[in-house]
């Protein structure tokens, strides 16, 4: 229960700077992420919602990493697990146990694609100021993989451009 408030709570701050961003003109660009041990970016004008993963519904025959589906507001999302995606596509994530009450980030409506992206943590949001220095994405690394990044304190972080993930066949064939 204190981990749903804790989230909730977050989400609130999360919403409230993202507003103030828009109206104040700050240079936030990403939603900062923590997935299968990687530090991951996801452009805002990219992402859409957080929820909580609730009452999700599995679908048979599917891929290890596509979780199921879930109504969120009226409409079904399908979940996919992105570190077991990453995983398994080559993006270097590493499999961990999952978070004790995950969370979900959709795409956002302009993508067209309902899906919903389950993550191991929500770290806030960031700008480019937040980084010391940046380099373009390692040529084998696969094709959704934006600029990489290196913060203040030495930690990496990985840009996702979610419209090219969502249009690569590899996430979008989700039958095993």
């Amino acid at each position: 229960m204190a981990n749903r408030e804790a989230l909730r709570e977050l989400q609130t701050r999360l919403a409230s700077r993202l507003q103030a961003a828009r109206t104040e003109g700050m240079s936030v660009a990403w939603l900062a992420l923590r997935v299968g041990g990687m530090n991951l970016l996801f452009p805002l004008g990219q992402s859409g919602e957080i929820f909580p993963l609730t009452s999700l519904q599995p679908v048979p025959y599917s891929r290890a990493w596509f979780r199921g589906v879930l109504n969120i507001r009226g409409g079904l999302y399908g979940v996919v697990d992105l570190a077991a995606f990453l995983a398994e596509d080559g993006g270097g994530a590493r499999l961990e146990p999952p978070a004790q009450d995950p969370t979900v980030v959709t795409l956002n409506i302009a993508l067209e694609v309902n899906c919903a992206l389950q993550v191991d943590g929500l770290l806030g949001l960031r700008g480019t100021d937040g980084f010391a220095s940046s380099s373009p994405p390692d040529p084998t690394s696969p094709p959704y993989f934006g600029n990489q990044f290196l913060d203040t304190a030495g930690e990496r972080w990985q840009e996702i451009d979610l419209r090219i993930l969502s249009q690569t066949p590899q996430f979008l064939s989700i039958s095993a």
